[in-house]
Order: structure tokens, then C-alpha cells, then sequence
């Protein structure tokens, strides 16, 4: 099997971005990878959706906010 046909730069980011030995990406397999990229891509997503729901309600401009006193 063939290294990975990528550039150091991107071999380097994705290293550091799938936590995995720069050696071990660069012989990993291609689907293994893609595989890899597909969960990672969709991890943001996933805790992108929890933040933004999070933030809404923490952000303190709740309809009643403020209306309570009169």
C-alpha cells in the first residue's frame, strides 16, 4: 500500500486535528480516513447544535425579563 497522497501541510493539520501519530496517518488507509474525516466533520455539528441551544438560554433576554417588577 502507498502513503497518502497529500501535502506535508494538510498531513500535519490532520495529524494534529485527528489526534494521530503524523506516521500513522500517512499509512493509514484511504477509507479508514475518510471515515475518520466524516465522524470529524460531523462532530462540530453535533456540539455546535448543544452551544447554540445553551447560549440561548443562558443569555438572560428571556421574554418575562425585566416585565416582572410592574
Amino acid at each position: 500500500m502507498r502513503p497518502l497522497q497529500i501535502s506535508p501541510e494538510t498531513a500535519v493539520k490532520l495529524a494534529k486535528q485527528l489526534n494521530v501519530p503524523l506516521e500513522h496517518l500517512m499509512h493509514m488507509p484511504q477509507h479508514i480516513l475518510l471515515k475518520k474525516l466524516a465522524e470529524l466533520a460531523n462532530e462540530p455539528e453535533q456540539t455546535e447544535g448543544a452551544d447554540k441551544s445553551e447560549a440561548e438560554s443562558s443569555d438572560g433576554s428571556t421574554p418575562s425579563s425585566g416585565k416582572q417588577g410592574t
